[in-house]
């Protein structure tokens, strides 16, 4: 099956719709983690993104680093991650951004050492959730901040009814998710069809 379908299937089984429109998925993606779904997926995320020279992928703490991992194996670079609390060993050139967290209603201050993105690299943004688009947009930030060249995003589930991932489209970058939700209730959801779909 391939890794879309698969994914979506899995949502449909497992997934779990709780109020104020957060889907859990701990039983498969992002607590305990079924490794030959996410290197599948990881493989189909390297297909999407083959023809974009990417040098580094990256992501923020800490559900998008297993997805972002596989992707990054799979076209055979770096994963680098943001992280949203500073520590001892983050010091020097630190390349900050503010991000808001629709699932934790929080703000954090997320940050990378320079030493990890460079201008001539050409980065990958990789997560598990798109909805709002905030982590993204801060994860943006800091690839402007650091010069390097933004290849697109590459999501594992999109809510495509909150509007983050449309809006980056708008804006002409690459977004690529795996699963896009476009309805979701208290009891249902439904998912975008697929190109091939149509």
């Amino acid at each position: 099956m391939v890794p879309i379908r698969a994914l979506e299937q899995r949502i449909l089984s497992e997934g779990q719709i709780l109020p104020g429109e957060v889907l859990k998925v701990g039983s498969f993606l992002n607590q305990q983690i079924d490794t030959l779904l996410l290197k599948d997926m990881g493989d189909e995320i390297a297909r999407l993104f083959q023809s974009n020279n990417v040098t580094k992928v990256l992501t923020i703490e800490s559900s998008g680093i297993a997805i972002a991992y596989a992707a990054a194996l799979s076209l055979g670079v770096p994963v680098v991650f943001a992280k949203k609390h500073k520590s001892s060993n983050l010091s020097g050139n630190i390349l900050t951004s503010k991000v808001f967290s629709y699932t934790h209603q929080q703000t954090y201050d997320i940050m990378v050492s320079g030493d990890y993105i460079k201008k001539d690299d050409t980065i990958l943004i990789v997560d598990d959730f798109l909805a709002m688009g905030n982590a993204l947009n801060g994860l943006i930030e800091i690839v402007d901040k650091a010069g390097a060249k933004l290849a697109g995003c590459a999501i594992a589930i999109e809510k495509g009814f909150q509007g983050g991932g449309d809006a980056l489209r708008a804006k002409g970058i690459k977004v690529e998710s795996l699963a896009i939700i476009d309805k979701m209730t208290d009891d249902s959801l439904e998912f975008r069809p697929q190109p091939s779909d149509i």
